[in-house]
């Protein structure tokens, strides 16, 4: 049983729905949870949030978060995580925010850096990781990484 198969029967039980806040994977992890036969069930809508403006619109980001720690930080990922939540009327939401490369890494913030959120029915966690490899490997690891988040979430 795929992760995604896992999160849609146990959310489908509960009766329970699930969004996704992306940016860098762009929209890979809902591709994940709707190639899951009943899917329609648990998942309405999500947000590949690119953007800084897309983050602050749509997610409600605050602008003073982007300004002062950006949107590839612990900060952004909860509020993408609870905004996704709040807009999409979802008990659980994942959002991931990172950076894929090849470029755009920093000393501090290095390509692979990557913030995953899950709002799980009101409580928010976020996990840091560095992931390595080219874009794609890093796009797929936090895919990889993201539902298994909401699993742990769910079982907590």
């Amino acid at each position: 049983e795929t992760l995604e198969e896992w999160l849609v029967k146990e959310l489908t039980k509960r009766h329970a729905s699930i969004t996704t806040a992306e940016s860098c994977t762009g929209g890979l992890v809902s591709g994940r949870i709707v190639n899951v036969g009943g899917a329609s069930s648990v998942f309405n809508q999500s947000f590949v949030t690119y953007s800084n403006e897309a983050k602050r619109d749509l997610l409600g980001v605050k602008q003073e978060t982007l300004d002062s720690v950006g949107a590839v930080s612990r900060e952004t990922a909860e509020q993408m995580a609870r905004g996704a939540a709040k807009a999409a009327n979802a008990e659980v939401a994942l959002s991931v925010t990172g950076i894929a490369g090849p470029d755009g890494g920093t000393p501090e913030k290095p390509v692979g850096l990557v913030y995953i959120g899950c709002c799980c029915f009101g409580e928010t966690i976020v996990e840091r990781h560095i992931f390595k490899g080219n874009r794609m490997e890093i796009r797929n690891a936090s895919v990889e990484t993201a539902l298994t988040l909401a699993k742990k979430c769910l079982k907590e």
